[in-house]
């Protein structure tokens, strides 16, 4: 398959748009996500993700037949890249707000296809991981709640009680991502509630979203948009949902400790999108620095003001690659928890440069860069919770502070 733009692997590396490390697979799935995936945007922006989906499924098939279906979980249900392979090549997924949804690795799926292949029953497996690695179904999560910070996660209202063989549960939660149209929904609530530790008192319960009980309140509007299907947040309630006992995840009590398997990748996985994005609007911009005329034969880019723009935002870009590849390597050798500071340091971090280089890429287009003609604004609204969900940037700031200070004797509790 050709290189992207014409350009040599070499020439590629050397600007900077791959690392030295790039393999043919990652080069090969830009080019297909050129060719295949981002012509599907106009429609997308101008539609919605219900208009583009017929389309999307046709992509899907293509994937397919490439061979490279669920690219980080083992075979037979995917490719079983490593968390660093995948990493590179979730960043040229992330180019498009369509890409991991055509390969199947779009949150919240692809974080609970691996909590449900490593903690599953093999009835779980079978009746809620196969359909989902196979497409046919999604899922949602359900942990934040309206009524208390997502910064104090011990700290929920959603509870499920034990009666005989089915667990009761009764809760609010929202920000439930794609909720419509999914099949079931993994939701975190206390089952133990008397735990002297905080940490065990919660469990995961997979419950089906058709069981009577389980109401979904409304699509919440983020920045002016509903949202459709996957590409939604809902606010949902539970009242006296009654599910089998056997739908619980995992060990009762272990809610936590598996979420926390799961931010571990699961924040690899968010930075080498957002780095995508901002890769993607970092071309957008100089191509229009390069073209836009402020006056005949004067281009934009010739003013120095872009040219630092230009420059701050791919040093920044190069910067978070590295980190996060920096950090999966860690990850893998160490695990998540070996890896928590690095983690925390990329998440916000390579947040504040995603936000950074789509303000940039938005004033360097003026007005264009407002309008959904590009994706820059799409990406704008929908990207700015990057600084908040999976740990807000305080938080993540306070986790590295307080592990540099111990180094130096000082002990610095919440």
């Amino acid at each position: 398959m050709p290189v992207p733009h014409g350009l040599p692997a070499s020439k590629l590396i050397h600007c900077g748009l791959m690392t030295a490390q790039a393999t043919d697979m990652t080069l090969q799935v830009r080019a297909f996500v050129q060719s295949e995936i981002l012509p599907l945007e106009a429609i997308f922006l101008k539609h919605g993700f219900k208009a583009v989906l017929p389309e999307l499924h046709k992509v899907r098939q293509k994937v397919r037949a490439q061979g490279w279906w669920l690219p980080p979980l083992h075979p037979p249900l995917g490719m079983g890249l490593s968390l660093t392979e995948f990493a590179r090549l979730s960043e040229e997924l992330g180019r498009s707000p369509l890409g991991h949804y055509a390969f199947n690795t779009q949150a919240p799926d692809i974080g609970n296809m691996e909590v449900l292949l490593k903690h599953g029953t093999p009835e779980q497996k079978e009746r809620f991981l196969k359909p989902l690695a196979a497409g046919e179904i999604r899922s949602s999560f359900g942990m934040t709640e309206p009524e208390y910070p997502g910064s104090n996660p011990v700290w929920m209202n959603t509870t499920a009680v034990l009666e005989g063989d089915h667990w009761v549960l009764n809760g609010h939660k929202w920000y439930t991502t794609g909720f419509e149209g999914s099949a079931f929904c993994i939701v975190m609530c206390i089952t133990d509630p008397d735990q002297p530790n905080p940490y065990a008192r919660a469990s995961q319960i997979i419950v089906p979203i058709d069981t009577p009980g389980f109401q979904h309140v409304r699509k919440i509007s983020v920045m002016g948009e509903q949202g459709e299907d996957w590409m939604s947040h809902s606010e949902i309630r539970l009242h006296n949902v009654q599910v089998p006992k056997e739908n619980l995840l995992g060990e009762r009590g272990r809610g936590f400790a598996i979420a926390q398997e799961r931010l571990g990748p699961g924040r690899i996985h968010h930075c080498m999108r957002w780095i995508g994005i901002a890769q993607r609007s970092f071309e957008l911009m100089c191509k229009h620095a390069a073209r836009r005329e402020l006056a005949p034969g004067k281009p934009l880019g010739s003013r120095q003001a872009i040219q630092h723009m230009i420059a701050d935002s791919k040093a920044e870009i190069h910067a978070a690659r590295l980190m996060v590849l920096d950090a999966a390597e860690k990850v893998q050798q160490q695990g998540a928890e070996g890896a928590r500071v690095e983690i925390s340091v990329i998440k916000y971090f390579v947040a504040g440069v995603l936000q950074r280089v789509l303000d940039r890429a938005i004033q360097v287009h003026g007005g264009l860069g407002m309008s959904d003609d590009l994706p820059l604004s799409f990406f704008y609204r929908h990207e700015r919770a990057a600084r908040i969900y999976d740990g807000a940037d305080e938080v993540h700031k306070t986790v590295v502070a307080r592990a540099a200070l111990k180094e130096y004797g000082l002990e610095v509790s919440l």
